[in-house]
This record gives structure tokens, sequence and C-alpha cells, in this order.
């Protein structure tokens, strides 16, 4: 409510004493509980010392962590699970400095994108072009979380799990062209999450600015903030194809218990003429990250024993008799469902309960509703895996 009148006040005397407003935005920032919900309080013993949490995870994760959770309309239940978890991606990023470090990939001498000819190259541009777009729109329109959402994603995902591991095997060709645009792509890559990151994380950010290139004209916090390029929509969608494949493959991997170390072949049934042509293109990358023997178009496969996943147009078959016992497998899923079902009908009965719901605890209830939705989620999952067995 004070914060209404001090407003009101400060628009008056800047109208009547200066003869304008003194500002034209307000920005109400949600309030800070604990993570059940709670208000904060000596009393409750609740409070938390947000300099406990900077001497133990760092001030840059617990930054991330307030602006990540800031929502509009919601207050913040603030959990240190999610400030290490900020930590984990501030460590995951100076591990992704360290293998451009050791790939002799520096800072960018250029704020324009580098040319590139190669296809990975070509998508990771267009990316950092997405991002920054995306982070930009929700900064101006004050929806801070979805920007530290827009630059977590892009830099866990998109350059740490997928663009740094699509170039290693450039890395280790022999196309020495190929490594030097690799090189000047990544290092512009790795600046622009710098510049996009330093307002949510500003010290690790310059302290990698300044060690990912020695001769730094100027510190990050001066840098010119990214401009939008031009994605190039084609190579975008040779990568993203590719993504896809690999991702589905180790989804039904993950559900089938195929063991780690097992190589599966990869029949295509029904693909386009596209669909061959990327086959044959991301060949070695497909068998590298989806840890396949080989992916290969045919014209028909046999169902019996192999899980069927689509991508696109085609329906990609994985003959998995000969890698692990089915029946086995089958039997182990069974029981799993089964276990599943008992502990999600026993919450069901809770929250049906009219009782329970209206004496426990907000954050009780919650908490329960949360625990079925990911029981449901883990039922529909091995189901997907019993359906594929057939």
């Amino acid at each position: 409510d004070i914060i209404f009148f001090w407003v009101a006040r400060m628009m008056m005397s800047g109208i009547h004493f200066m003869g304008e407003v003194p500002f034209k935005d307000v920005y109400i920032h949600a309030l800070v509980r604990d993570e059940k919900g709670a208000k904060m309080s000596k009393s409750k013993g609740n409070v938390i010392d947000p300099l406990e949490f900077v001497e133990k995870y760092g001030a840059d994760a617990l930054r991330f962590t307030l602006i990540a959770m800031e929502a509009q309309g919601r207050d913040i239940k603030m959990s240190e699970k999610r400030v290490e978890g900020y930590r984990n991606f501030g460590t995951k990023l100076w591990n992704a400095a360290r293998f451009c470090e050791m790939n002799g990939i520096a800072g960018s001498d250029s704020v324009a994108a580098p040319e590139a000819k190669l296809a990975v190259n070509k998508w990771i541009i267009g990316e950092v072009a997405k991002a920054a777009q995306g982070v930009t729109k929700a900064l101006e329109a004050f929806r801070f979380n979805d920007s530290a959402d827009a630059i977590y994603h892009f830099t866990w995902g998109t350059f740490c799990d997928w663009y740094v591991e699509l170039i290693k095997p450039v890395f280790w060709g022999e196309d020495e062209s190929a490594k030097e645009e690799t090189r000047k792509v990544a290092g512009w890559v790795l600046d622009q999450i710098l510049v996009l990151l330093h307002p949510f994380m500003p010290f690790i950010t310059e302290e990698l600015w300044h060690a990912t290139r020695d001769d730094r004209a100027y510190d990050l916090i001066h840098a010119d903030w990214p401009t939008v390029t031009e994605a190039d929509e084609a190579a975008g969608e040779e990568v993203n194809w590719a993504i896809k494949f690999i991702t589905e493959v180790r989804s039904t991997r993950s559900e089938m218990n195929v063991p780690a170390g097992a190589k599966a072949t990869a029949l295509v049934v029904g693909a386009s003429d596209s669909t061959k042509a990327r086959l044959e293109s991301f060949q070695d990358m497909l068998c590298r990250l989806a840890r396949l023997e080989k992916a290969e178009a045919v014209d028909a496969a046999e169902s019996k024993g192999s899980a069927q996943l689509v991508v696109d147009e085609a329906t990609v078959y994985l003959p998995l008799a000969d890698l692990m016992d089915l029946d086995a497998e089958k039997a182990r899923l069974e029981k799993n469902l089964d276990k599943l079902s008992k502990e999600a009908g026993s919450l069901k009965g809770r929250l049906n309960n009219q009782g329970f719901v209206a004496k426990a605890p907000a954050h009780v209830v919650e908490e329960a509703k949360e625990q079925l939705a990911d029981l449901e989620g883990q039922m529909e999952k091995v189901k997907a895996a019993l359906a594929r067995l057939g």
C-alpha cells in the first residue's frame, strides 16, 4: 500500500515543483517468501540471509535466481536448490569457455557475425539472433524472468549441449579452413552470450570476457548490445532436423532402458529425398551422438522386436532384440507401471478428500498436486515404452 502513496506523492511533487513527471515507469517486484510460500519473519525462524547464499553459491547465482523467479503476478518462493542450480549454470558456462580455450577459440575481434560456410555455424549464428531478440523483447517489456529463461536455455541447451558437441568432429578432422571458421564463429557466439548474460550475472561474465581475450579494448559493461542478424533458415532446418532425430533416438533408448554401450542400426522407412540427403550428410553426427551403428534409408523394416519413432515424414525402426532381453524389459516396465499407478491412486484419493484439502497447509496440497502430475508424466512415458515393444 505504501508504494502507491509514495509514487502518487512523487508524481504530484514532480509536476508541482519541476513541471514534469519524475518517472514514466514504476516496476514493483514480487515479495520474496520462503520456499514453502510463507512470509519471512524472525518469529517463524524462516528468514533467509542473502549473504549466506552469496558466500556459498556466489552473487551471480543469487541474482539469477531472483530474476528467473520474478514472474509477474507471483511471489518468489526462495529455494536454495534453485540457487544451487544456477550456480551450476555458471559452472557450465565456465567449462564451455575452457573447451573454447583448449581448442584455440578466443574472443571475437568483431561485433558483426563472422562469415560461415558450414551448416552448423550458420545455424548457431541464426540461433544467437533469435536468443538476442527474445532477451531484448522481454527486457523491454519488464518480463525479466522471460529474459533470464531465454538466455539460460540458449546458453545451456543450444550452445553447451548442442553446438559444442556438434563442432567437436570439426576439430578432430583435417580440414584447417573449417577449423578456422569454427574458431571465429564459436568465439563470436561466446562473446554474444557474455554480453546478453552480463545484466544477470555480471561477475562471471566480466571475468570470462577478459579471460577469453587478453587485449580487450574495454570492459564487458561497455560492450554494445547484440543486434539481430538475419538467420539462415535453410541451414537452421538442416541442423534442427538432425537435432530432432538424435533427440528422438536418445529418448527412445532411455525409455526402453537400452544399455549405454549398445549400438543399434536406425532403419528409416518412408524417407523423402531431403531426408535421405540429410542421413548421408549428418551420418557421422547421428551415429556418434545417438549411439548408432549406422542410420540408413530402407524400403521396409521388421516391426517385431523393434522400437518405432517418427521424425517428420519418416518412421525410424530401432531393432533391439539382439541388444537386450525384450521380455524382461516388458516385465520391468509393467511392474514399474503398476507401482506408479498405485502411488498416483493414493495421491488422487488424498486430493479428492475435501477434509484433506481444507485442513492441510496450502504448500502440502500444492506438493501433492505436483507429485501427482509428476507420477502421471512418468506413467505416460512407461506406457509409451510398452507400446513401442508391442
